[in-house]
């Protein structure tokens, strides 16, 4: 019987794991919303880290999620997702960044932000 309760709890607690998976490390300092998810930009200490979720979530399509520090290269993931593309993290030390986060034909570019 435990076990039989110990199941049912872990397929219940699946979508929060999936969440708790796109959890980025440090403190939340932006939400950058578009019309069919959100990227969540999460920086601790040097680094920024960014997760896109999508607003229907268990449906696989497309998603990505990008960050690049000013004079550095984009770190990315893209692909065919059902709840998030990332996290991705950059070490931007006190420089400026650029997060691009995208679900379907929506997505968001937030120039340079946390100058």
């Amino acid at each position: 019987m435990a076990l039989l309760t110990a199941s049912g709890l872990l397929v219940v607690a699946g979508p929060a794991d999936a969440e708790a998976a796109a959890s980025c490390a440090g403190r939340k300092v932006r939400t950058l919303p578009f019309s069919t998810g959100s990227v969540q930009v999460h920086k601790r200490g040097g680094y920024v880290c960014a997760v896109t979720v999508a607003k229907k979530q268990g449906k696989t399509q497309w998603m990505s999620v990008s960050v690049r520090a000013r004079g550095g290269r984009p770190v990315v993931d893209r692909g065919r997702f059902k709840y998030h593309a990332g996290p991705v993290t950059v070490h931007a030390g006190q420089r400026c960044v650029w997060v691009e986060g995208e679900v379907g034909r929506g997505s968001v570019s937030s120039g340079w932000i946390l100058c």
